[in-house]
């Protein structure tokens, strides 16, 4: 039976190789934008490894906090944390002199008819950061939607295909991505780019919108065809560990799962299980937004959960009553509108 405790625990029991690389690091770790969605989770996962390592470090959440549930997490499991507004100077420049930063701010949904707001938070914000942390190693959350749509039968972009991001949303994160590129090569910020391709916590994910159109009855679309993704407990692991990795380059990365995940098979595997029918809309495209996370197999391994894994756990997860963080990935959105 899956419970919101067991879930968490499992987000944040750190592997081997992350607590091995949590020792090299030097000085303490504070993650910004850390009240999202993989935030809480992900500075528990820190706090754990830095515990095991005995290194001693602090582990710093900062952001506005709007989850209660988020911030007992948090303090129950020896995270600080500091509420503060990140558009504001004043408040950044009181933040502890950090040797190590993960940087997780940002917006995306609302974006239509706010465009205004993404940008600010998305562009501007970061001036911000990068001016107050010019000497620390800085992890930089981004998103797979900066490249463009690719055949499905590909594996997906590398890092070194041309951004191309469809919509104010994709083009405002390559404007984050590139605020950070000009502290590194201006300054010499050591950098990661860290472009995540949906990851998957079973309180929000793709597997969890698919699982809410099977549940209410409503014909799921077909048009994105096919995606990536990886079990959020990987993908925290690999942005902590990137630290070390973080350079005046900087350091680009594709974070996601090997397997090309079809939408309708995939809706028709957590039907079965949720003892559901499920009905279809729209037509399969021949393009999708797809990364190749070679580089970050080479580097890290391969994810420790199997898609097919994730599909059992999700399908159980809303059999069990599991809870929602309310947050839909939109998976579907092929024009680049949120």
């Amino acid at each position: 039976m899956w419970t919101e405790q067991k879930l968490d625990e499992m987000l944040t029991t750190p592997s081997r190789a992350l607590i091995n690389d949590v020792a090299k690091l030097e000085g303490d770790i504070m993650i910004l934008g850390a009240g999202g969605k993989m935030g809480p989770t992900l500075a528990v996962l820190a706090k754990n490894a830095v515990t095991k390592a005995g290194t001693g470090a602090r582990v710093i959440a900062v952001s506005r906090f709007s989850d209660p549930l988020a911030v007992k997490l948090l303090n129950e499991s020896g995270v600080e944390t500091i509420s503060a507004d990140l558009f504001d100077e004043k408040q950044v420049a009181t933040l502890p002199a950090v040797e190590n930063i993960i940087y997780m701010a940002g917006r995306k949904f609302g974006t239509n008819g706010q465009e205004h707001l993404t940008w600010a938070m998305n562009a501007c914000v970061p001036t911000v950061v990068a001016k107050r942390f010019v000497d620390s190693r800085i992890v930089v959350f981004s998103s797979g939607n900066i490249y463009p749509m690719v055949p499905a039968h590909t594996a997906g972009c590398t890092e070194d295909i041309r951004p191309m991001p469809n919509g104010e949303y994709g083009m405002s994160c390559l404007a984050r991505e590139r605020v950070f590129e000009h502290f590194a090569k201006q300054y010499g910020t050591k950098i990661a780019i860290y472009r995540l391709n949906f990851a998957v916590d079973l309180r929000y994910g793709v597997l969890f919108d698919l699982c809410q159109y099977i549940m209410n009855d409503l014909p799921v679309p077909l048009d994105m065809g096919c995606f990536h993704c990886i079990w959020q407990g990987d993908a925290n692991e690999i942005a902590i560990r990137s630290l070390l990795h973080a350079s005046d380059a900087p350091y680009i990365l594709n974070v996601t799962g090997p397997q090309t995940v079809p939408i309708k098979e995939t809706a028709e595997k957590l039907a079965k299980r949720l003892g559901k029918p499920v009905t279809f809309s729209g037509e399969t495209r021949g393009t999708a937004f797809l990364s190749n996370a070679g580089k970050m197999f080479a580097t890290f391994g391969y994810p420790t959960v199997s898609v097919d894994t994730l599909i059992e756990w999700q399908a159980d997860w809303i059999l069990s009553g599991g809870r929602t963080l309310d947050k839909p990935t939109h998976f579907e959105e092929r024009g680049g509108t949120y």
